[in-house]
């Protein structure tokens, strides 16, 4: 009631808003048509009037006659949600008049699953089978499966289906019974009024294209350039798991150098922007901007911004302080304005933080002095230690880039960054502690009527129970990380903050303190003695190391 958490209440999830256990999976399927709002809107009204999904972005292309829909769901919900969609284009596009820039074979040309959260690619590959044989039985169109859902390594990558064995749509007449190429699901000939689909499984692909003042064919040449075939086998291309073609946008008088990035940890949309940059500089030609299609995984961004970062010297801590870094220096806001919250997909999906770090400092304090077991000392410890470190940080922000601390502020960057990464760690630490002992009291109700179900309630608790004492232990390695920190900022931290470090410091300790008694009490119940021994003895070391530079970062205050 109120304020208070309920463990036991079920909370109602908004749209758009998911909570940190649902299951979550993207579906971006594009389909044959950019132009007609009309038909835009109608495959979109069927998505959105799934039940379980949720529309993050529609994306038409009038130069392309395409459009791109990107939303969630959970795993059957996503199927469901295709499906209609699916069914709903079969009515209204025919790809006999279909014409556009972009490579498709296809009224629905592609529908990739791609896993979000607590979600795998072994999920993701089961929905694409389940759409592929209900498209393929029920609309009675020819299905393709491709990358991970794809048992055939030959028809992994979407260009060797869709443009090299098929010829895109106009070559599926000729093709599509050519021995090694029956589709998966459906028949086998070729239906002109929607083509062909290739429905699949894979990480995050990113659709990025780099505007360039120049042609078609030169953005063609710098796209052969950075694209991993290049222009054919003995003139592969720079970048691994990259395709990039050229084209020329008439609504925005420029060429475009596109590229679709399959793996952004392998290479990320900036590794090949700033590649076309040199290649347009030797050329004589400029580059100005660019433009993500659909969204992206914050870990994109992250990954962008810490080179800029590096490359720069830059000092940013703050996730949207990067996030913003990466929009500049990407040129993001070129031709359309670029949303972060609308398009970077751990925003637009609203992913809630866990129930405790959410809660109202009123609502933590009044549930701790609450008639239940959970939260008790060791997410009161991970909050204490998160405060810890968090004054520690806030010492440093307030010599930083003060003209009275100028020559300090290359070594404040130092000691900022580390202590503003273990408050970021420690709050989610707050939660972690009354999960892990949620698992030891559900072993503890499981059923002990035969010797079977005792043998599996006793493994079950000693896992619970190592649960419940690791993660304590784990929250004090995060916060033993700042104690260098806090030590060098007790030497030359602006003197004014004097007893914020102090608190700090006791605070840091403290944290520690009472995670190593909660490793303490959880241990009397563990039967393993070489797992005691291990973690007792590490559990105390570290708390002897609180103790001792505790007392050395309040000394040094004194004596200042």
């Amino acid at each position: 009631p109120g304020s208070l958490f309920n463990p036991k209440s079920k909370k109602k999830t908004p749209n758009n808003t998911y909570s940190s256990m649902t299951s979550l999976i993207e579906c971006v399927p594009n389909f044959s048509e950019g132009r007609d709002m009309k038909i835009i809107d109608a495959i979109k009204d069927a998505i959105s009037n799934t039940a379980g999904c949720t529309i993050l972005d529609v994306d038409p292309g009038s130069s392309t006659n395409r459009t791109v829909y990107t939303f969630v769901g959970d795993k059957e919900s996503v199927i469901e949600g295709a499906f209609n969609a699916a069914k709903v284009a079969k009515d209204l596009i025919d790809m006999s008049k279909h014409s556009g820039a972009h490579p498709r074979f296809g009224a629905m040309d592609v529908c990739p699953f791609i896993p979000v959260r607590n979600a795998t690619m072994a999920d993701c590959a089961n929905c694409a089978k389940k759409l592929g044989r209900r498209l393929g039985e029920e609309l009675k169109i020819p299905i393709f499966l491709y990358e991970e859902a794809s048992e055939k390594d030959y028809r992994k990558k979407l260009p060797d289906i869709r443009q090299k064995a098929m010829g895109e749509y106009e070559g599926i007449k000729d093709n599509i019974g050519k021995e090694g190429w029956a589709p998966d699901f459906g028949p086998a000939e070729f239906v002109s009024s929607w083509g062909a689909t290739a429905v699949g499984a894979r990480k995050f692909l990113i659709a990025y294209n780099i505007n360039l003042l120049g042609t078609k064919e030169q953005a063609n040449r710098i796209a052969f350039n950075v694209r991993e075939k290049g222009r054919g086998p003995d003139k592969p291309g720079r970048f691994k798991n990259v395709a990039g073609i050229g084209w020329y946008v008439d609504e925005y008088n420029l060429a475009q150098i596109s590229v679709n990035c399959t793996d952004f940890n392998v290479t990320n949309i900036h590794t090949v922007y700033e590649s076309c940059k040199d290649d347009a500089r030797d050329m004589n030609l400029a580059v100005v901007g660019s433009e993500l299609v659909g969204l992206v995984p914050l870990e994109c961004f992250i990954d962008i911004a810490e080179f800029y970062i590096k490359k720069e010297n830059l000092f940013i801590v703050d996730e949207r302080q990067k996030v913003a870094l990466v929009v500049e220096r990407l040129g993001l806001n070129s031709v359309n304005r670029f949303d972060p919250n609308e398009r970077i997909i751990d925003y637009k999906c609203k992913l809630e933080d866990p129930p405790l770090m959410s809660m109202t400092v009123k609502g933590f304090v009044e549930i701790l002095g609450a008639r239940t077991s959970a939260p008790g000392g060791g997410s009161a410890s991970a909050l204490v230690a998160a405060m810890g470190s968090g004054l520690g940080a806030m010492m440093g922000w307030m010599t930083y880039g003060s003209v009275k601390f100028a020559a300090l502020d290359t070594q404040m960057r130092a000691l900022i960054k580390p202590l503003h990464e273990a408050t970021q760690e420690l709050v989610y630490r707050i939660d972690a502690d009354t999960d892990a002992f949620t698992d030891y009291m559900t072993a503890m109700r499981m059923a002990k009527d035969t010797d079977e179900e005792k043998a599996l309630r006793e493994e079950a608790m000693q896992k619970g129970l190592q649960s419940a004492i690791d993660v304590p232990l784990n929250t004090m390695k995060i916060a033993d990380l700042c104690w260098d920190a806090m030590v060098e900022l007790a030497k030359v931290g602006n003197v004014n903050s004097k007893s914020d470090l102090q608190v700090g410091a006791r605070c840091l300790e403290l944290g520690i303190w009472g995670c190593w008694k909660n490793v303490e009490i959880n241990m009397k119940d563990i039967t393993d003695q070489g797992y005691i021994e291990r973690v007792s003895a590490e559990a105390k070391e570290l708390w002897e190391k609180a103790d001792k530079k505790c007392k050395e970062v309040l000394e040094l205050l004194e004596a200042r």
